[in-house]
C-alpha cells in the first residue's frame, strides 16, 4: 500500500526539463536584474557597481546576467534604455485635459515635470551624464531619449493644435510643428530641468512648477499667436 501511494505521488510531480526557461520566465529574469542594476548603479555608480552585488539583489548567478549582458556598460545600457522607454510610454499614452488651448497645454506641461521630477530619474540622467564622458555611447541614449519624448509631445501637440483655429495660431501650423514642439520645450522644460540636475531641491521646484508652467504657457502661446516659427528661425535662435 506505502510502495503504491509514493508511486502516486511520483506521478503527480511536474516533470522539471533542463534548458532554457521560458519566455515569460524569462522576461522575469531579465526584470529582476534590470531592477537591481538600477538600484547598484544609482548606489555606487558605474565604476563602483559591482555584478556580484546585481546578482545577489536580483536572486540571480552571475552567468545569467553575462549571457544577457556581457559587460557591465552593457547592462548600464541596458537600464538606460528601459528608463527612456518608460518615459516615452508615460507621454505616449498621456491625455492632456480641458478644454481651452492654454489649459491643455498645461497639462501637458505639467505631465512631463511631473514625470521628469521623480527623483530616481533625476539621480539616474545625473548618473548618465557623469559616466558619459568615459562611455560617449550614453550621449546616444540621452539624444534618443529627448528625440522620443519630442516626438510623443509633437502628437499631442498635434492633436491640441487640430481642436483650435489655426488662422490664430501660425506658430502651431503643421508644417512647423516640430519646430514648435521644440520651442515650447525649451521654454517651458529645459530649465527647470536644468535646475534639477544642478542639484536644487526636488521638492521646491515641484512647489514652482504650477507658476513656472503658467508662464511658461502664456509666453508660447503669445508666441505663436505673433510668429510663424522655421526651421531657418529656430536653427538662428
Amino acid at each position: 500500500m506505502v510502495s503504491v501511494a509514493v508511486s502516486k505521488r511520483r506521478q503527480r510531480r511536474p516533470v522539471i526539463r533542463a534548458g532554457r526557461p521560458p519566455r515569460a520566465l524569462a522576461g522575469a529574469v531579465d526584470e529582476r536584474i534590470l531592477d537591481a542594476a538600477r538600484r547598484v548603479f544609482l548606489d555606487q555608480g558605474l565604476g563602483g557597481a559591482s555584478i556580484d552585488e546585481i546578482a545577489r539583489l536580483a536572486h540571480a548567478g552571475k552567468p545569467t546576467i553575462y549571457a544577457r549582458f556581457p559587460t557591465k556598460e552593457a547592462l548600464f545600457t541596458a537600464v538606460a534604455m528601459r528608463n527612456a522607454a518608460s518615459v516615452r510610454a508615460g507621454f505616449e499614452s498621456f491625455t492632456p485635459s480641458g478644454n481651452t488651448l492654454k489649459e491643455r497645454l498645461t497639462s501637458v506641461a505639467t505631465n512631463i515635470l511631473s514625470r521628469l521630477f521623480s527623483s530616481d530619474a533625476i539621480d539616474f540622467m545625473r548618473l548618465s551624464v557623469f559616466e558619459a564622458r568615459r562611455f560617449p555611447d550614453l550621449l546616444n541614449i540621452g539624444r534618443m531619449a529627448r528625440g522620443r519624448a519630442a516626438q510623443a509631445v509633437t502628437q499631442v501637440l498635434r492633436e491640441v493644435a487640430q481642436s483650435v483655429d489655426l488662422d490664430s495660431y501660425p506658430g502651431l501650423a503643421r508644417a512647423s510643428l516640430e519646430t514648435a514642439t521644440q520651442l515650447f520645450m525649451d521654454l517651458v522644460v529645459a530649465r527647470p530641468l536644468l535646475r534639477a540636475l544642478l542639484g536644487e531641491d526636488l521638492k521646491q521646484l515641484r512647489g514652482e512648477t504650477e507658476t513656472h508652467v503658467a508662464r511658461g504657457v502664456e509666453f508660447f502661446l503669445a508666441a505663436c499667436r505673433n510668429l510663424e516659427f522655421t526651421g531657418s528661425a529656430a536653427q538662428r535662435t
